[in-house]
């Protein structure tokens, strides 16, 4: 497959998506049926290659590698792929789950990969679905959206709070992404969908068995998902798709039932992340969704849901501390963003495993460069409000590290080294300074 035949594919690719999209805009009660034939078109599995291949990520169960597929050949791998969906023999392979640390020492999120051929499958289905189905997100929603972010949700949340919604419901759901049932899911899906064959898959995807370590050394694989009928494996390219549209019957039910209109509340969602802010108790608005998630089959945590009264009390959302910040001058405060307590210290931890005595092999080059990357990265995404005393607290420790990684590397006792005093680690080895200007949040009344 060539490059030029690559980039006709995928603007053949995008002309479709724009197409369905406009068609589910204008007919809100349309059902789109023959989308099945979309998802092993040349074009569209060609655009889900190189989604994925860009993505990068490990393999799955069965070994295989993107090295592996590209010895094999591209177009002859997609067009074995192509045929199997085309013949109805395709059948998805089981999720291989890894174990990736929460922001909390010893706890664990489970992550499933599925392999690189269902996670093309999946892709090039989503290329024909979301454009549907984007068309039917509720403004609230601001998780895996073309044109919405993480920074856009917070800026959100800290707009209604200068509109005077201070009562506010911190939500956190339990497990949200393995509670949602099936039977609900897949009718909506099916409220847009009539292709059968194209329900039919989604339904294999959602019932992926999965394979985890057995404690013993060996592997064991089991199948909750398909035995309960619940749950979308997090890290398969469906399950955004899945989460969006399950949680837009919340807002939707939110709305109908005149909880917005009684509350004076809006919600501000980032897939299972969910804060409702409104004028009236906060509490009278938790029961009211406890309720709604109650009769979704989802369940709302107890222990780490709170109910507050912002800038009174502060609250953490998508990793930002939003509350009361008080100016530099020490004259006043203001309702503001800064990063939280908790997502320096992760930063601060990953820095630390990063510069354990094991990684001592590293070049120093090397290991600027990643470190570098780390926490720039990390200063990117919180760049909203007040950052500089986070940015210096990150510094400081990246500093402290790296110098004791170089004291040791080279065998100088640390606490009386002068060999590898700050100014180097900047102005030689070309350690970051963490000096971008923090982002301006929008006007209240934008």
């Amino acid at each position: 497959m060539t490059t030029g035949e690559s980039l006709s594919g995928s603007e053949k690719a995008r002309k479709l998506q724009t197409v369905l999209h406009a068609k589910a805009k204008e007919e809100p009660g349309r059902r789109f049926h023959a989308l099945i034939d979309k998802v092993w078109r040349e074009d569209f599995l060609a655009e889900a290659w190189r989604r994925v291949r860009r993505n990068r990520g490990a393999a799955g169960v069965d070994g295989e590698t993107f090295a592996d597929i590209e010895s094999y050949g591209v177009g002859r791998w997609l067009g074995e792929l192509a045929r199997e969906l085309r013949d109805g023999t395709y059948a998805p392979k089981p999720v291989r789950q890894v174990l990736i640390p929460k922001k909390q020492p010893g706890k664990f999120r489970p992550l499933g990969i599925p392999c690189i051929r269902d996670r093309v499958a999946q892709t090039s289905a989503l290329l024909v679905l979301e454009p549907i189905f984007e068309a039917d997100l509720q403004p609230e929603q601001y998780a895996y959206r073309p044109e919405r972010s993480a920074h856009d949700a917070v800026k959100h949340v800290w707009r209604l709070l200068h509109r005077g919604h201070n009562e506010v419901v911190d939500c956190d759901m339990s497990n949200y992404f393995g509670e949602i049932p099936h039977a609900e899911l897949l009718k909506s899906f099916a409220r847009r969908i009539s292709d059968g064959r194209m329900l039919k898959l989604i339904k294999a995807w959602l019932e992926m068995p999965v394979e985890e370590d057995d404690g013993k050394g060996g592997k064991r694989r089991t199948n909750r998902a398909r035995k309960e009928r619940k749950g979308t494996p997090q890290g398969a390219p469906i399950s955004p798709l899945a989460s969006n549209l399950y949680m837009r019957r919340f807002i939707l039910g939110w709305k109908v039932l005149g909880h917005a209109r009684r509350f004076r509340s809006e919600i501000v969602v980032y897939a299972d992340d969910l804060c409702v802010l409104g004028k009236a108790p906060a509490a009278e608005m938790l029961a009211a969704v406890e309720r709604l998630m109650g009769g979704l089959k989802l369940t709302v945590n107890e222990r780490k849901t709170r109910c507050l009264r912002c800038p009174e009390e502060a609250f953490e959302f998508l990793g930002y501390r939003i509350g009361r910040n008080y100016r530099y001058s020490g004259k006043g405060s203001y309702i503001g963003t800064r990063p939280s307590k908790a997502s320096v210290q992760g930063i601060c931890r990953k820095v630390s495993d990063m510069t354990a005595k094991g990684h001592g092999w590293l070049p120093p080059e090397v290991m600027v460069e990643r470190l570098n990357r780390t926490i720039t990265g990390w200063a990117n995404y919180f760049s909203l409000g007040q950052v500089s005393p986070a940015y210096r607290a990150v510094e400081d420790h990246t500093a402290r590290r790296l110098h004791r990684w170089l004291c040791l590397k080279h065998k100088v006792k640390t606490g009386r080294s002068v060999r590898f005093p700050v100014e180097r680690l900047y102005d030689q080895y070309g350690l970051s300074h963490l000096s971008r200007t923090a982002m301006s949040l929008p006007s209240a009344k934008a």
